[in-house]
């Protein structure tokens, strides 16, 4: 049985001519002989105004019944889908996820998935042509909904993808495909033909807002074909694959950039061991990730500064956590910095050529650019800078790598 999965987001799905629209494309993958599964969104803005419905009751639900709310706008967008379909004689059939069933841990809100039932859908498929299943959905093993996270339909549609071994899993989305960089930033950004797991892992991680991080780590750890293109442009998009033959092309790939960062320095921790390991553990608890880390010791090895980023959504509990430890710790001061932002060279490149770095500080210094951080990988070098800078730095590191139209 030839399976694609096709993911629509919030903006392709928007309103009922955009429905009428995508109707007509999942007709056309039908015609060619395929058996189609889509994975929708909620129409643009509806999560949102759910989530403001959820708050204008209470500011602390129960994790529950938020995700029991969020979770239906998936359900209007998939059933309308499929009154659409039908309107074209295609026959098509809506699923939530709780019907499949999807099932993840009950980690609600974040809810990870476990496992995908096929044997429904496959029977489904034996006398029709289009299953609608919606995204950001899960099951607990308390039989109740949960929801993915934020852009937890493009995880829904990887993960659906590999269960029923699909041929490939095509993105929509508003872009028409990966660019080297933000092009609303960087008016010289290209489109990008093809890139790898590794690369757009990084790329998502560091900010880049195509693809939901732990869609493409499914991708890549279940070697599912993954294309990302226009909803709305009939163009080619961007191939994400595992590393080939561009294994040591001499170019960088992207450049990303986060302004959802927050830079924690603790002043005078006493240069002991164990401490990071009290500091970090606290945040640990509760699931506050911390990304870049420097820690620098005195002369006289009696005390160290420890300057570390955080997601800025996370400070005020970061910083609560934090000084409830600071006894224990027994550090002077806590200082943070939100007018940060985060950028980061992303590239294969980085394995086999060298200079990149020095490429990179030499482009920053010759813009009067300060570094706060730094933070590197096998494939990627990430720069701490004051957020004042960040269109600057981008364009320049930008047309420095060759990367400009």
């Amino acid at each position: 049985m030839k399976i694609v999965v096709l993911k629509f987001g919030g903006t392709s799905v928007a309103d009922v001519p955009k429905i009428k629209k995508i109707a007509v494309k999942v007709k056309n993958e039908v015609n060619k002989g395929k058996k189609v599964i889509v994975v929708v969104s909620a129409m643009a803005g509806v999560t949102n105004n759910l989530i403001k419905l959820v708050k204008s009751i209470s500011n602390t639900p129960p994790h529950q019944e938020h995700d029991v709310v969020v979770s239906t706008g998936e359900q209007v967008t998939s059933a309308l889908l499929a009154i659409a379909l039908e309107s074209l004689k295609i026959k098509a059939r809506s699923w939530l996820g709780w019907q499949v069933p999807i099932i993840s841990d009950k980690s609600y809100g974040k809810a990870v998935i476990e496992d995908i039932k096929t044997d429904q859908i496959l029977e489904f498929f034996k006398k029709n042509q289009v299953a609608i299943i919606s995204g950001f959905q899960g099951l607990s093993d308390e039989n109740r909904i949960t929801t993915l996270g934020r852009g937890g339909s493009d995880t829904s549609a990887v993960a659906i993808a590999a269960s029923f071994s699909a041929e490939r899993c095509d993105i929509y989305t508003d872009v028409d495909g990966v660019y080297t960089t933000d092009p609303r930033i960087v008016k010289s950004a290209k489109k990008l033909d093809m890139i790898t797991y590794e690369e757009m892992l990084e790329l998502a991680s560091q900010g880049a807002k195509v693809l939901q991080t732990r869609s493409v780590a499914l991708a890549m750890k279940y070697n599912v074909k993954l294309r990302v293109i226009s909803s709305f442009e009939d163009v080619p998009g961007t191939s994400i694959t595992k590393e080939g033959s561009n294994m040591e092309k001499s170019e960088i790939s992207g450049i990303a950039h986060s302004l959802n960062e927050a830079k924690i320095t603790l002043s005078g921790v006493p240069d002991q061991p164990g401490q990071a390991a009290k500091i970090f553990g606290s945040l640990a608890e509760h699931s506050i990730n911390v990304d870049m880390i420097v820690q620098s010791s005195s002369i006289n090895y009696q005390a160290t500064d420890i300057t570390f980023t955080i997601p800025e959504s996370d400070l005020l509990i970061a910083e609560s956590t934090i000084k409830k430890v600071q006894k224990e710790i027994g550090f002077r001061k806590f200082i943070t910095d939100t007018n940060v932002v985060k950028i980061s060279v992303v590239g294969n490149a980085m394995r086999t050529q060298s200079g990149i770095a020095k490429t990179m500080f030499e482009t920053l210094a010759n813009n009067q650019i300060n570094i706060h951080v730094i933070s590197t990988s096998e494939i990627k070098i990430s720069v701490l800078i004051s957020s004042d800078y960040y269109e600057l730095a981008m364009r320049s590191l930008h047309s420095s790598f060759g990367l400009d139209v």
